[in-house]
């Protein structure tokens, strides 16, 4: 047990000195700036889910520990908050399972903490801890200003006479106030989402995963009851000032949820087509260029909240089956 501990501390530090290292790399110079962010959570996962709780939190601390050194206090707490933190806990909900026979399921067998609610909790950790740093930087609208007055700088530069009336630049940066949460949270959540399934894949095929390979199409929904807090998003968005920027928040992460089970979801129910591939594709191209059709993938994810949890044989992390709830 000690040779184990040591093994799980020693793996989290460097699994923090790495997520450190990329987040320092990660300079508004960079033009993969972005990348290097996101790929800070691989790490944390990676040592979360094939090292167990300890090996994630210690990575999660020294990653902090190297912010708060070599760039700021303000900037790590930021970085746990939003990145860090949440990759930690995923791991942490991947790894819990329990004997199935307490939940009506087959002797021998164990059942895995749902992919639903493994789900909910990302989108409400990201909401919980947006609202956080919005409370810390303030909710008022300089941010959209400066963005907004740089596109049109940029604008300006290309076309001399484009000249928008002033009523219609405070009407974008309004717009762009209650914009800039919406995708601000839908991004987070796909990017930790993303970061999840990218970890659990390297852990799986490394040998060192506890959870065992599920079948996301079947088993990739949102909790029923994250409908509630979708709808009281939407209700705050028409609110006005600071409650509808986090009606706008609410509605991203919440939103970007139900849009990965309709993703999901559209997976399932073309499953073995001959079609299948080419239409793949095309839903996720008209999604990335047009925008449009993600609606209905997000509706596709509110019509269907299937709640299943993995199955597989006590001490085997292959061959397992769902459990419908």
């Amino acid at each position: 047990m000690k040779t184990l501990n040591a093994t799980s501390l020693l793996t989290g530090a460097l699994a923090g000195v790495t997520a450190a290292l990329l987040l320092l790399g990660a300079t508004p110079q960079s033009y993969f700036a972005i990348l290097l962010v996101v790929a800070s959570a691989l790490p944390v996962l990676i040592a979360g889910l094939g090292w167990g709780n300890a090996a994630a939190a210690t990575a999660v601390v020294v990653a902090a520990l190297g912010l708060a050194v070599f760039a700021s206090p303000l900037s790590a707490l930021f970085v746990v908050i939003i990145m860090l933190a949440p990759a930690a806990w995923l791991s942490h909900l991947a790894n819990l399972a329990r004997p199935a026979s307490e939940i009506g399921g087959p002797e021998g067998a164990l059942a895995w903490y749902p992919l639903s609610d493994i789900l909910a909790h990302l989108v409400a950790l990201v909401t919980v801890s947006a609202i956080i740093i919005g409370a810390v930087l303030g909710y008022d609208d300089r941010f959209a200003s400066i963005v907004v007055d740089q596109v049109l700088i940029a604008m300006k530069a290309q076309d001399p006479l484009f000249n928008p009336d002033q009523p219609v630049v405070e009407q974008i940066k309004s717009l762009f106030h209650i914009a800039w949460p919406l995708l601000f949270g839908a991004l987070w959540v796909m990017i930790l989402f993303a970061a999840y399934y990218i970890a659990s894949r390297i852990v799986q095929t490394s040998g060192k995963g506890l959870r065992p390979r599920e079948d996301m199409p079947s088993t990739l929904r949102m909790h029923r009851y994250a409908i509630f807090a979708f709808l009281g998003g939407l209700v705050l968005a028409f609110m006005g000032g600071t409650p509808a920027v986090i009606g706008a928040l609410i509605c991203g992460t919440f939103g970007a949820g139900f849009l990965l089970a309709g993703f999901a979801v559209f997976h399932f129910r073309t499953r073995g087509k001959s079609w299948r591939l080419p239409v793949l594709w095309i839903g996720y191209m008209s999604v990335l260029i047009f925008q449009v059709p993600a609606f209905f993938f997000l509706l596709s994810g509110l019509m269907d909240t299937r709640r299943a949890i993995a199955l597989s044989p006590a001490g085997k992390t292959t061959d397992t089956e769902t459990k419908e709830l």
